[in-house]
């Protein structure tokens, strides 16, 4: 065992200590809990972050603090009868009993529950009063009614100690709260940080989430590409936009915030490396740039691409798992400059809607009391069905054999894809670099070698080889719907395709489907 391993088993221990000694969590309806009551001590004596305040909104800090929430905390009273909120009553809710099946580390695959009483899963039970009768440390009665926007405390003990297992920030306040997914989430970061009266712009990646492009542009915000390369954002192009800022031309005052998808970059697959990563940070400290790093595919960092038909199969124990994953950007952030969205859709269940971010204590207070107007917190009983999961069921140690499995099975996915596309794709006009995280592959298209170009411009030929793909059955993305700065000349033509949605048996159907389209247009023989 490594170093690095041997540091991260440590760590777990230090977290199953910590349970340990602090016993029994008694948190009731609409508990008040903070960060701090579940982080290891050893950490608490790490410098504080920097302050932000010269990057907030005037929106953002104009907000008070809910009076409602705040009167909460008046309820960890003993013997207090409330009066003061809005409560309803347990009694009236209409769920008793939830019973559930779910699969017991390390026995994850579906097949095997398809059989009666399949091995390896549990039936598992969550009762209206199992706290009052001493069965659980969250019950529905809890669940059901109205919390606070930080999440329960029960989840909240489990996503600090996940973070400070996994990222360990190097600051010591540093806060964690639960989101309503990360769409949601960066919404409201984007809200915290931009105004549209101050003529904010934002930098990003040159393609990029799509709904992110949406959330910025309704609220006047301008969004600016930044070149890239089969690594993602290109950190001396991005120095070079900074320094270079004329804030009349580009009718925007200079960036301080940076929107980044640093693992299995959506749409492009690109993975940022560790020395990429700590070069962007040091370009965004010599310009005073705030980060929001948006990274749902984190868990999801495969072994390099073989060659078709050997998935390469690696076998890894916790400690391993997480000593090779790249580290974060609030893993890296000395200075608290780092809001991290995290999200449980992409790895457990994406109609939970649940997530968290991690940020230093004053941007998560900002972020709190906006999420107390917005939202209100994230849904009870999303909390309740991935706390009985995640805590009381598999404990940390399960939920990360649970991702060990979930990247083996898309590293299996994906060779597929790759194999199919060196099957069924003309190598003439088409290129691609094998993703090393995430769900998608980035196809370029050589324009160049349409027979009608230039008289049909990149994006008409582009048009034309989706709906000749849609004829043929494939729905592929677009390029063009991922482009920061759809206004200014196409840098090429790409597609963008998945190999997490389709059935494993139709994924090569699909590719074929698509190469026939491209030989068509393209008129490859």
């Amino acid at each position: 065992m490594d170093d690095k391993s041997f540091e991260k088993w440590k760590l777990l221990h230090d977290i199953q200590q910590g349970r340990a000694k602090s016993g029994k969590l008694v948190a009731g309806v609409a508990a008040v809990c903070n960060t701090d009551h579940f982080k290891t001590t050893s950490r608490l004596n790490l410098p504080k972050a920097k302050r932000w305040d010269s990057h907030l909104s005037r929106e953002s800090k104009s907000r008070p603090q809910c009076i409602l929430k705040q009167a909460a905390s008046y309820l960890s009273k003993p013997g207090i009868v409330s009066l003061g909120g809005g409560l309803p009553s347990s009694e009236y809710f209409p769920f008793y009993n939830l019973t559930l099946c779910v699969p017991t580390p390390p026995h994850f695959a579906e097949k095997d529950t398809r059989i009666a009483n399949p091995p390896g899963t549990q039936a598992i039970s969550i009762g209206k009063y199992d706290v009052n009768a001493d069965a659980s440390e969250y019950d529905l009665s809890i669940a059901l009614n109205y919390g606070q926007a930080t999440g329960s405390p029960q989840m909240m003990r489990f996503i600090t100690e996940h973070t400070e297992l996994v990222f360990d920030p190097p600051y010591a306040d540093w806060k964690v709260c639960l989101t309503v997914g990360s769409t949601g989430a960066l919404e409201q970061a984007i809200r915290m940080l931009c105004d549209r009266d101050r003529g904010d712009s934002v930098l990003m990646e040159e393609f990029t989430f799509a709904t992110a492009l949406e959330t910025l542009v309704p609220q006047g915000i301008k969004p600016i590409g930044v070149p890239m390369d089969e690594e993602g954002l290109i950190p001396g192009a991005m120095d070079a936009i900074l320094s270079e800022w004329d804030e009349k031309a580009r009718g925007a005052r200079k960036p301080h915030v940076l929107y980044t998808i640093p693992s299995g970059q959506n749409p492009t697959g690109a993975t940022q490396s560790l020395h990429r990563r700590r070069s962007i940070y040091t370009v965004r400290q010599r310009h005073d740039v705030y980060i929001i790093e948006d990274d749902p595919y984190y868990f999801l960092q495969m072994p390099p691409y073989r060659e078709a038909g050997d998935n390469g199969k690696f076998h890894e124990d916790v400690g391993s798992f997480l000593a090779r994953l790249i580290p974060s950007y609030v893993s890296l952030d000395v200075d608290g400059r780092v809001l991290r969205l995290d999200s449980f859709s992409k790895v457990l269940v994406p109609g939970s809607r649940l997530g968290w971010i991690t940020a230093s204590a004053q941007i998560v207070e900002r972020y709190l009391r906006h999420a107390e107007v917005a939202n209100q917190g994230p849904s009870g009983v999303s909390q309740i069905l991935l706390w009985k999961l995640l805590d009381d069921i598999w404990g940390h140690e399960g939920y990360i054999q649970w991702l060990i499995n979930l990247k083996t099975e898309y590293t299996r996915r994906r060779d597929m894809l790759l194999a199919a596309c060196e099957r069924s794709l003309p190598r003439s006009v088409v290129s691609w670099s094998p993703p090393a995280t995430g769900m998608f592959l980035w196809l370029q298209i050589d324009h160049h070698k349409h027979p009608q170009y230039p008289v049909k411009s990149v994006d008409m030929i582009e048009g034309e080889v989706f709906e000749q793909a849609i004829q043929k059955g494939v729905l592929c993305a677009r390029g063009s719907w991922f482009r920061a700065e759809p206004d200014t000349p196409a840098s090429g033509m790409f597609f963008r395709v998945t190999f997490a949605s389709a059935s494993e048996g139709t994924i090569g159907v699909a590719i074929e489907r698509l190469g026939e389209a491209l030989r068509e247009s393209f008129r490859v023989e």
